[in-house]
């Protein structure tokens, strides 16, 4: 039987959109108040597909806990109450868009999730705003 879980979750991080290439009015003009040189901060929700087959001998497709956990230490734990630019890897080189935040939340995953499972994650910057890969 094929199935899908989810697991939701929750952090909150600061940011601030902003290409070093481009000069601080074209910046403005794109990124608008997410350009913000003092940063600004969203609470994020996070939800986390996870697609296969299930176990025969447990009925599980995946044992939540074990699911929840990964999310709490490789996930939460590394961008709750981060500065995105200034505090991870991740972004020093990247912009922390919603859409790049998700697709790094889902290589992070996929690292840690064996190849039988299919993974998706939808990222919600605000209660009306989400991005979700892959598409």
């Amino acid at each position: 039987m094929r199935i899908s879980v989810y697991r939701k979750a929750h952090f909150n991080a600061a940011h601030r959109l902003h290409n070093p290439k481009w000069s601080a009015e074209k910046n403005q003009a794109v990124f608008g108040l997410c350009n913000n040189p003092n940063y600004h901060g969203h609470n994020y929700d996070l939800e986390v597909r996870v697609t296969g087959e299930v176990d025969q001998e447990t009925g599980y497709l995946i044992d939540l806990k074990i699911l929840k956990d990964i999310i709490k230490q490789d996930i939460e734990n590394r961008f709750d109450h981060k500065n995105l630019n200034l505090d991870t890897e991740e972004f020093k080189n990247l912009n922390p868009t919603a859409e790049n935040i998700c697709w790094v939340i889902w290589k992070i995953l996929r690292e840690k999730l064996e190849d039988k499972y299919e993974i998706g994650v939808r990222l919600y910057e605000t209660p009306r705003n989400y991005v979700e890969y892959p598409a």
